[in-house]
């Protein structure tokens, strides 16, 4: 009985029928900008991060640019390629591209 009561006394005011809603809405918004701030601020901090010296040296030795291996491939000649389909998930990709799976099986063996 007396849920029943409040719960009338809740919808005939219109203070909290109207007006909650109207501040509960810029709550979320400006509480939005707070939790983005804290997760934006995250990306920043990533940067600052330093790495091991001897991974930057490895990185650094292992230099690959794009001019070399332009110049890997630039006498290459492309006029005897064979266009091969790769197999689905439930084919056998030996059979697919024209191997003999007996030869392979063999070969693993020994």
């Amino acid at each position: 009985m007396f849920a029943y009561a409040v719960r009338r006394a809740l919808r005939k005011n219109k203070t909290l029928r109207y007006g909650v809603p109207m501040l509960v809405s810029p709550l979320l918004i400006v509480g939005g900008s707070f939790g983005l701030r804290e997760f934006s601020q995250i990306r920043y901090d990533a940067v600052k991060i330093k790495i091991d010296p001897e991974l930057e040296k490895k990185l650094k030795m292992n230099k690959v640019s794009l001019e070399s291996e332009y110049e890997k491939i630039k006498d290459s000649t492309f006029d005897d390629w064979k266009n091969v389909r790769g197999p689905r998930p439930w084919e056998d990709p030996d059979l697919l591209q024209g191997r003999n799976p007996e030869i392979l099986k063999t070969n693993k063996t020994t």
